[in-house]
């Protein structure tokens, strides 16, 4: 097997939410900085694959039109239907579990989890993400959709590094520690 991880890379507000229940997400242009990626190109340098779920997906092309992604690298949109895949965007709808070992199995850089939470909570279901980034933006929304769903295994993290920005957003990354 080779060494290529899945990383969950997602922001959720201090009280642990991805959106707002209409899926607003206009609270994150809060930490919006001219010249600050939060070190996102960097992380992305070390990725070539993407998976996201259908939800999200229809979110991004809402609001931008594509999928930036789809631009660099292969990209999977995890969803129950059917769908034709376009130009690097191949529409999944068989066992995650498969696919993933499937990708890791595979040479390449790392494997990016950009969410929604149906996804990310499939995928913890099985143990299946290697290190979790996530930016915490100093918001409370006070409701929403939830980052972690609940309904999963216990898994074992470690802290790997924790940065602080000016804008107040906090960056965590944790790894999943090996299960004995």
């Amino acid at each position: 097997m080779s060494e290529r991880k899945l990383i969950l890379y997602v922001s959720m507000s201090l009280d642990g939410y991805l959106a707002t229940d209409d899926d607003d997400l206009s609270w994150l242009d809060m930490v919006e900085r001219e010249g600050e990626d939060y070190g996102y190109s960097e992380f992305m340098d070390r990725v070539d694959t993407y998976i996201v779920g259908r939800k999200t997906y229809d979110k991004i092309i809402d609001m931008v039109g594509h999928l930036p992604q789809a631009e660099k690298m292969e990209c999977y949109v995890i969803t129950r239907q059917e769908l034709l895949p376009e130009k690097n965007i191949i529409f999944y709808n068989d066992d995650i579990e498969d696919l993933i070992y499937e990708l890791k199995r595979e040479s390449g850089q790392n494997i990016i989890c950009d969410g929604g939470a149906d996804v990310i909570k499939l995928l913890m279901s099985s143990s299946l993400i290697d290190e979790y980034v996530i930016s915490v933006i100093p918001v409370i929304l006070g409701d929403g959709k939830r980052l972690f769903k609940g309904g999963v295994p216990s898994q074992d993290i470690a802290l790997i590094n924790s940065t602080s920005f000016e804008s107040g957003l906090v960056q965590l990354h944790y790894v999943r520690l090996n299960e004995n």
